[in-house]
């Protein structure tokens, strides 16, 4: 699958969330996984991702960052942070064309966005539901339908019990000569306006 995509969550308060959603990033090929202003836990004074409740033990295999503010969200050159928020003016998933490069950012289990975040956003996507689910649970959603789309899989069959039609396999087209490819298109242009080329020299 071609590009790369990170996913975090904005003001994280439950550990469990922030592993389940890391397991399932790392199952989806993400890059790295973030966490913004994540809660820090009263009786120990740590941050609530200091520990990972998952049992695969995907923060081994995958770099985990936290971020104190959106502000310190590192964002790749040529990358597009697309939030995740139930908004009006919020394009719904089903409806969406995922960026190549994209770092995708989740509100807090008992927040949303903050007004911060969503100004860092470069686009805004939400899920059409009837209400707000768990935060893995909607990162998994936005996972799963930006491997279905990019992933290079064939179209769904019309009819139900049909099997996909395998995509055709891509043929590279022939190596390009930039300099009969440029006379060609002077020759196009010369013609269109009524113009005679230049006859070379001796010819």
């Amino acid at each position: 699958m071609r590009g790369y995509f990170a996913i975090g969550i904005d003001q994280a308060s439950k550990a469990g969330n922030v592993g389940n959603l890391m397991r399932t990033a790392h199952a989806f090929g993400a890059s790295f996984v973030f966490a913004i202003n994540p809660k820090v836990v009263s009786h120990t004074g740590e941050l609530v991702t200091k520990d990972f409740v998952d049992t695969s033990k995907s923060h081994l295999q995958m770099p985990f960052f936290n971020y104190m503010s959106a502000a310190d969200l590192d964002v790749p050159q040529g990358c597009k942070v697309v939030g995740i928020e139930l908004t009006e003016d919020a394009v719904e998933l089903p409806s969406f064309k995922h960026p190549t490069q994209a770092i995708y950012v989740l509100g807090g289990e008992r927040s949303s966005l903050s007004s911060d975040m969503l100004a860092r956003c470069d686009l805004t996507i939400k899920i059409p539901t009837k209400f707000s689910l768990n935060v893995a649970t909607a990162g998994a959603i936005v996972m799963y339908d930006r491997h279905r789309l990019l992933g290079g899989y064939p179209d769904r069959p019309l009819m139900t019990g049909t099997k996909p039609e395998p995509r055709p396999t891509h043929v590279h087209g022939p190596v390009r000569n930039r300099r009969d490819s440029k006379a060609k298109r002077v020759a196009r242009e010369a013609k269109r306006v009524g113009i005679l080329p230049r006859t070379p020299k001796g010819g």
